[in-house]
């Protein structure tokens, strides 16, 4: 694009606009959307006709559903844009589109191997497009036909603004952060980001864990935790974690006060009390204040901050003040602060702090694996059609 002439000439951009709602539908969070509308405005002014694309949800292939349709997608991005975005359903076998027009087109994942990066399927939507750009970080780890594969076999293939963006950023997160550097991982399970606790024990100076994880690290502290959600077959690993930060002068601070509950609801009601004093019967479900004050000691400090996911329940307010300290204090840290991931970007909207972090990711999934050093198929793709060069950028 920006280095493009897109004058009369066919974009497909893929976007990332699997964004979460409510039971009724409603768009929660359009922090994605937005996020795609410069490289958009910027199609529409060159003159192309644009073709927007996402996936949404976990639909069957081949059958529509109309619950993971990108009707509300479409209809927000219009707002956005001040102007109708029209909902293509049946695309595959062409789209009409004329050039300072834009589109979206349903649920690429209504699409008959879409998941598995079909060849063919990836062809047949390559040839729709003159120029097919890729502005979807937060799907840059999927290997499926309209992320890696249409970069493949599009007459050009270039990363977008977000995507550039994006790689930029973490890069920078990364590469040679300034020091102290902070992780914060939080999420239910241990097991699902035990790789990347695992790779981030190597490179950060503090580790923090919060949500469910944090109380497989306590159990492996050897303090009590009640009924609260935990893996104790996991227990080995996260000692394994803490060794490891420990070995290069860092460490992963643990509650020392926690908030309970009997039960898990939203009107559940919520105790304070110290970590030695938790019930056989008693969930945790967020630190307590004088472990947010102490993390807020370490997140002023830090030189580099990478936050993904909250440390408490924070969709319920009586569990939510934990999360709520640690935006306060990572906004007002000095440091370069970083944050991804669906839940992360829903704290940080729900604490005002959107202007205060120096980056929002839009990826969830890629944003980890980036932080892990795995590589990420969208970016191979287009640095495969470089080749070997650096990333085309839009």
């Amino acid at each position: 694009m920006y280095d493009q002439n897109l004058a009369g000439k066919r974009v497909f951009i893929r976007a990332d606009f699997n964004v979460p709602q409510d039971e009724s539908g409603k768009i929660t969070d359009d922090t994605r959307i937005r996020a795609t509308i410069p490289a958009i405005e910027f199609a529409l002014k060159a003159g192309a006709a644009v073709m927007i694309a996402s996936h949404l949800g976990r639909p069957k292939e081949g059958v529509f559903d109309a619950k993971d349709s990108l009707a509300p997608m479409a209809q927000r991005l219009a707002d956005l844009l001040g102007r109708p975005v029209p909902l293509r359903k049946e695309w595959l076998a062409g789209v009409s589109v004329a050039p300072g027009e834009v589109v979206m087109l349903e649920n690429c994942r209504f699409n008959v191997g879409e998941k598995l990066n079909d060849e063919g399927l990836s062809r047949k939507m390559a040839a729709l497009c003159d120029i097919y750009v890729n502005d979807a970080f937060g799907a840059a780890h999927r290997a499926e036909a309209t992320i890696s594969g249409m970069a493949r076999f599009a007459p050009i293939a270039c990363a977008g603004p977000l995507l550039a963006a994006e790689i930029d950023a973490l890069g920078k997160a990364l590469r040679s952060p300034a020091r102290p550097m902070v992780a914060i991982v939080a999420g239910s399970k241990v097991s699902t980001k035990l790789t990347i606790l695992e790779s981030l024990a190597s490179k950060v100076d503090q580790l923090i864990v919060g949500g469910g994880i944090v109380n497989t690290f306590l159990l492996a502290s050897g303090a009590r935790i009640g009924k609260s959600l935990a893996e104790p077959a996991l227990v080995g690993a996260a000692n394994k974690v803490m060794s490891a930060i420990m070995a290069k002068g860092g460490h992963v601070p643990l509650p020392i006060d926690v908030v309970t509950s009997k039960e898990f609801a939203s009107t559940a009601k919520a105790e304070i009390k110290s970590v030695r004093d938790v019930a056989e019967d008693d969930m945790i479900l967020d630190i307590g204040p004088q472990s947010a004050a102490a993390l807020a000691g370490i997140l002023g400090k830090a030189g580099t901050i990478v936050w993904n996911g909250p440390v408490g329940v924070f969709e319920w307010d009586q569990f939510g003040h934990g999360t709520r300290d640690v935006a306060n204090a990572i906004a007002n840290s000095p440091a370069f602060s970083i944050a991804g991931g669906g839940d992360t970007l829903a704290a940080i909207a729900k604490y005002g702090i959107t202007d205060r972090i120096s980056y929002i990711s839009t990826g969830g999934g890629a944003f980890l694996e980036f932080l892990e050093g795995k590589p990420l198929p969208a970016i191979e793709a287009l640095e495969c059609r470089a080749s070997g060069a650096s990333i085309v950028t839009a």
